[in-house]
């Protein structure tokens, strides 16, 4: 009997998620009985402390649908995201989350929407069920993100979706240091659209992004993909050099006509210190690009992979 091609990959990233792969598995195999295609799951285990690896390894050997993955270190969800991608096999690939956030059930409209012709469907959360802060924190970050990016950054927009072969290949050829799967995919182009999903609970646990790791990210992402600190940067130098000759020019019409008799100690020490502080972060900008460039230079694989794990049942 001639195996069906798998038409379908759904790669999914993940860390500290022991009690739900297993409910995780199941969704996806309802969702794709209702399709009615061949598929795979690659689960990527991102070098988790918990047993991760081991739900892993059982759910491969009780469904012939599940493979494997082990990175060799904790490398980050988009460097795991690209090690589940470079093993996937299908015409369409489905990125989503291990927490159930994103629905497996949603993939149906995502694929049904794609075979119109598109080759990118990004899922567009509505009513997200995250607490008011967290909501506010992301609105803010996605201004100011794509701002800095030049990108029409859209926070209710993530990695969840299902794209082409054609795209992921485009994505995995890419040689970027600072690995940032949503931003790689804006990059590449191709006919793309997005329709609106629902946005769950999370299933178990907590997120493991953590403030200092958003904001980590979010650093290294814009100075990898955007120049545009170095812009402002040079914008607010020629600012502070116009004010700086503007008040000079103000001093000299005050000397000569009287209105400064001794010229200001304060005023100096400040302008001074204000400087300094000025001059160290243009050149702290400029040697934080340096190291990027010294990064990139290095070429190093983004991820590294342990193991594999494939059984026919």
């Amino acid at each position: 009997m001639q195996v069906a091609k798998t038409k379908i990959s759904f790669v999914v990233p993940v860390y500290m998620a022991e009690f739900i792969l297993e409910k995780l598995v199941i969704e996806i195999d309802k969702v794709m009985l209702v399709i009615g295609e061949a598929y795979e799951v690659v689960l990527v285990d991102d070098r988790s402390s918990d047993n991760s690896w081991e739900v892993i390894e059982k759910l491969s050997t009780i469904n012939s649908n599940v493979k494997g993955v082990r990175l060799s270190k904790n490398f980050g969800q988009h460097p795991a995201i690209l090690a589940g991608l470079s093993q996937a096999e299908a015409e369409w690939i489905v990125v989503l989350d291990c927490d159930l956030q994103d629905q497996p059930k949603e993939v149906e409209k995502l694929y049904e929407k794609a075979l119109e012709g598109f080759d990118i469907v990004l899922a567009k959360r509505t009513q997200r069920k995250d607490n008011f802060l967290k909501r506010l924190s992301s609105k803010l970050f996605s201004i100011i993100y794509g701002y800095l990016t030049d990108t029409n950054y859209d926070n209710s927009v993530a990695n969840f979706g299902i794209y082409n072969s054609k795209v992921i290949k485009s994505v995995l050829n890419m040689n970027d240091y600072i690995k940032s799967f949503p931003l790689f995919v804006s990059w590449v182009g191709f006919k793309s659209t997005a329709i609106e999903v629902e946005h769950a609970e999370r299933e178990s646990g907590k997120s493991s992004y953590t403030i200092s790791k958003l904001l980590k990210l979010a650093f290294n992402t814009i100075i990898s993909f955007s120049n545009k600190p170095l812009k402002l940067v040079v914008k607010l130098g020629l600012i502070i050099s116009l004010v700086s000759m503007l008040f000079g020019l103000y001093t000299i019409y005050a000397y000569f006509n009287g209105k400064i008799t001794v010229l200001g100690y304060s005023s100096l020490i400040v302008s001074i210190w204000f400087l300094s502080g000025i001059n160290i972060t243009i050149v702290g900008v400029v040697g934080i690009y340096i190291g990027k460039i010294f990064d990139q230079s290095k070429n190093r694989n983004p991820f590294i992979i342990d193991k594999i794990i494939k059984h026919d049942v």
